[in-house]
């Protein structure tokens, strides 16, 4: 039983590589990234009966990002799901100059807790892995992202989200306060000479 679970072992390992080359050569309009896989194990009377656990994020690199969890006997199958699912959950996140937030936000889910924060051109994508993923898949270019709290990928990417979700556009809170948008940017000087 050991040598089957060897097989299994090194197949995983394979297909993982195997996976994430595929989905980043794919000519489809979105990016599939492949965070994370694990392999879990169940212990039943013959022995052990081994699943895959992944993570994905895929991106139209546009502003829509969505992240998904799959579970099944074989990691194709675990990322397949995974990439479904991600693909139903999709957000649209509003960009300025289509490369950097528009404010710095925070972020929690569990115990992972992460800051993003508006960076200037050439700055690049300053993220730990589950997070630059998320950012890449994004299409922002230039962010600063600083993650604080648990380690766990799932944690981290969900916590990214969270972050993600409070960001607003200087247009739409213009629009919820019926104001200009050039009011709702102006400097705070300004501002207070009007009043």
């Amino acid at each position: 039983m050991a040598v089957t679970g060897r097989k299994q072992r090194g197949g995983g390992r394979g297909g993982r590589r195997g996976g994430n080359e595929g989905d980043n050569q794919e000519g489809s309009e979105f990016l599939e990234k492949l965070v994370s896989i694990n392999r879990v194990a169940k212990v039943v009377k013959g022995g052990r009966r081994f699943g895959f656990a992944a993570l994905v994020v895929v991106g139209d690199r546009k502003g829509r990002v969505g992240h998904g969890a799959g579970k099944a006997r074989e990691v194709p199958e675990a990322i397949r799901k995974a990439t479904e699912q991600a693909k139903r959950g999709m957000i649209r996140v509003p960009l300025r100059e289509g490369r950097t937030l528009h404010h710095d936000v925070k972020g929690r889910y569990g115990a992972g807790h992460v800051v993003l924060r508006t960076a200037p051109p050439g700055t690049g994508v300053i993220a730990g892995g589950p997070m630059r993923a998320v950012f890449e898949a994004l299409g922002a270019q230039d962010v600063v992202c600083k993650s604080t709290g648990s380690a766990n990928p799932h944690n981290m990417v969900k916590a990214t989200f969270d972050a993600l979700t409070r960001t607003v556009s200087p247009r739409a809170v213009a629009a919820k306060r019926n104001k200009k948008v050039a009011e709702v940017l102006g400097r705070p000087s300004e501002r207070a000479a009007e009043g």
